[in-house]
This record gives C-alpha cells, sequence and structure tokens, in this order.
C-alpha cells in the first residue's frame, strides 16, 4: 500500500488539472456520434504552419460539419482552442478542412522552438467526433527551408553582385541563415561560394562578357541546439558581365576598324558603279536645256517688245574697243626675229588699205573686241 500512496499524489494533481482545463474532455461528454476526421498533415514552409485534415461527410445528413482545432505545448497537460486570442486566428467553428495559424509576426503565433501538438474533432449540432492527435512538431526542426527570395543580379566588370532576402525572418538570438551560391558559366563546370551570411555577394574573377547561370541556397542554423535545416535551391537566373576597360578600347578599336573597312568598300562599289555606267549616270544627272527667261516670256506674248529691250540693254561694254599700235621698220631690219613675227602678225591679220600709212611710219589700228 505504501508505494499506491507515493504514486496517488503523482497522479492525482496532473488529472485534477487536466479536468479543469475547459476545452479538454471529461466523462460528462457525451460519447463520440460523428466520425472523426482522417489525415492530418501539418505543413510547416518557411513562415508557414497550417494543419489540414479530409472532410467528414454524411449521408444522412445534410447540415454543414464544422471543425474545432487545439493545441497544446509539451510543457503543458492543457489542451487550447486556436482562437485570436492566442494566435490571431479562430479555428474553433471552422466550415473548411484547414487551419492556417501562420504568425503575422515573431511576437505572435506559436513559438517556433517549441514543441507543439495539435487536434482537430468534427461537430455536427450536440454530435461530435473523437479528438484525432496529429504528430509533435517544432518549427524550426520540422519546417521546409524554401529558397532566398527577391533575388537581384547586377552585372560588373568581370564580377557579379548578387542580392536577395532571406526566405523568413528570425530573431538573432535562436537561429540564423548561411548561405551558398552555386554559379557556373555557360556550358561549363559548377563553382560554389563558401557559406556566408550577408544578404549579398560579389562573384569575383569572372571572365568579361559572358554569361554565368547561378542558383542560391539557405540553410538554417539553430543557436542553441548547434542544428542545421539545409533549404531548396532557388531557380536558375543567368546575367553576362560587363566588358572590362582593356575589352572596351578592344571594341573601340575593332568598332572603328569595322567602320572605315565598311565606308571603303562602299565608297569602291559607288567608284566602280560610277566608271561602268558613266554614260547613264551622266544622263541620269544632265539637267535638260532650258529657255531663257526673256525669250520664254515673248513665247507666251510676242507682243511685248522683248527683243528691243534686249538691245537696249545691252551694255556699251560690249562695244568696247582696243587700241593696237602697230610699229613698221625699215626694210634692213626685217630679219629681226621679234620685229619679223609682229609684220606677219598684222599683215596676216589686216591688208593695207588706199592711204595707208606707208611702211617706215607707225599708225594706230582700233581693233574690235
Amino acid at each position: 500500500m505504501r508505494p499506491l500512496l507515493v504514486l496517488l499524489p503523482l497522479v492525482l494533481p496532473p488529472l485534477l488539472l487536466f479536468g479543469r482545463c475547459g476545452a479538454a474532455a471529461s466523462p460528462a461528454d457525451a460519447p463520440p456520434q460523428l466520425p472523426p476526421p482522417q489525415n492530418l498533415k501539418v505543413r510547416l514552409y518557411n513562415a508557414q504552419q497550417a494543419l489540414s485534415w479530409d472532410p467528414v461527410t454524411l449521408s444522412n445528413d445534410t447540415r454543414p460539419v464544422v471543425y474545432q482545432v487545439q493545441y497544446r505545448y509539451s510543457t503543458s497537460h492543457n489542451w487550447y482552442d486556436v482562437n485570436k486570442r492566442d494566435s490571431s486566428v479562430d479555428c474553433t467553428n471552422l466550415s473548411r478542412t484547414e487551419c492556417d495559424f501562420t504568425a503575422n509576426s515573431l511576437s505572435k503565433g506559436f513559438p517556433r522552438q517549441f514543441n507543439i501538438s495539435l487536434r482537430v474533432r468534427a461537430k455536427l449540432g450536440d454530435r461530435v467526433s473523437p479528438w484525432v492527435t496529429a504528430p509533435w512538431f517544432e518549427h524550426y526542426r520540422n519546417a521546409t527551408i524554401g529558397p532566398p527570395e527577391n533575388i537581384w543580379v547586377t552585372p560588373e566588370e568581370g564580377s557579379l553582385i548578387i542580392r536577395f532576402s532571406s526566405p523568413f525572418d528570425v530573431p538573432a538570438s535562436v537561429a540564423f541563415f548561411s548561405y551558398y551560391v552555386y554559379y557556373r558559366e555557360m556550358a561549363g563546370i559548377q563553382q560554389v561560394t563558401q557559406p556566408f551570411r550577408n544578404n549579398f555577394i560579389t562573384l569575383n574573377d569572372l571572365k568579361p562578357l559572358r554569361v554565368y547561370c547561378f542558383q542560391v541556397k539557405a540553410e538554417l542554423f539553430l543557436v542553441k541546439e548547434n542544428i542545421s535545416r539545409s533549404g531548396h535551391l532557388s531557380n536558375i537566373s543567368c546575367s553576362e558581365t560587363t566588358a572590362d576597360a582593356s575589352t572596351k578600347l578592344q571594341q573601340v578599336i575593332l568598332i572603328a576598324v569595322g567602320t572605315f573597312l565598311l565606308l571603303l568598300v562602299v565608297v569602291g562599289a559607288c567608284l566602280f558603279l560610277v566608271l561602268k555606267f558613266r554614260g547613264l549616270v551622266k544622263y541620269w544627272f544632265h539637267s535638260p536645256p532650258r529657255i531663257p527667261v526673256q525669250i520664254e516670256e515673248y513665247l507666251k506674248d510676242p507682243a511685248q517688245p522683248i527683243l528691243d529691250a534686249l538691245d537696249k540693254d545691252s551694255s556699251s561694254r560690249d562695244d568696247a574697243w582696243d587700241s593696237v599700235s602697230i610699229v613698221s621698220f625699215p626694210e634692213n631690219h626685217r630679219e629681226d626675229t621679234l620685229q619679223s613675227t609682229l609684220t606677219q602678225s598684222t599683215v596676216s591679220s589686216h591688208k593695207p588699205m588706199d592711204g595707208a600709212p606707208s611702211a617706215n611710219t607707225a599708225a594706230d589700228v582700233s581693233v574690235p573686241v
């Protein structure tokens, strides 16, 4: 009897405490009358926490079935309703088959470092089903870690700057994320960086003007437990590095040489076509003859004295005369070369007239220009 007396104080207080909880089952509860929900699933992805199950169907009752969800910690024997006061969501009379109790912030919702158990039952009026309990879980230990989000890349000269955000927020005193970047040149060998804790990294020593593809992965580390959970890789992203100074100079030189060669080819082709088809080109670019404006006006109106006006308007400079002096020397000096040339020019241009000056005299002759 003595061992029994020792055990009773250890057993009775939890029973009494468990019976005081309003959400806990009591002997006065009516026997279950509804089938229990089946296939309970706890979804833990990043910061998301949700419990789902299969619906309860009744063939003899068309009224909608509602569901009640409760939770408890591993350090407590009491079950509590999932309501807005404790978890910011009401899952006491659900018409759907899912209770999403994801915390809106780190200060609300279920603590992610605690062990939590969930249970659910169906209700229809005063009829209820048995409770169905989901396995224990701790969010940081059991959650699926997704890839980093909002990945953004900035190409630089022979490098890539990659920025991103963490899969979800964690308190620095409890856990932290480390990141890895898997990268490779297009159709090249994959490389991986050392783990780093910043939300950005610069991939250096890359080839200029090359396309590199990369993926980012997060790994969650728990500080106190000294354990880690590896996450999923992000989708493949590709970016091209920019050119360095030497490459830019080479590009400028190549562009200049290419432009010069192109212009040389164009000019040579044009010159060849002009030489080969110069008659046709001359015909195309030859302007047709045009009638002078005065004659065109006369032809339009012959009564106008256009010709007389043209004759009167002719300047006196058109009738200008230049004076030319012809000098004749005696017969004995005609052998001189210069005088012979002048005399021959004068004789060939003017024949002697009656009354003309003699050979030994000089005369002024006006020659019209």
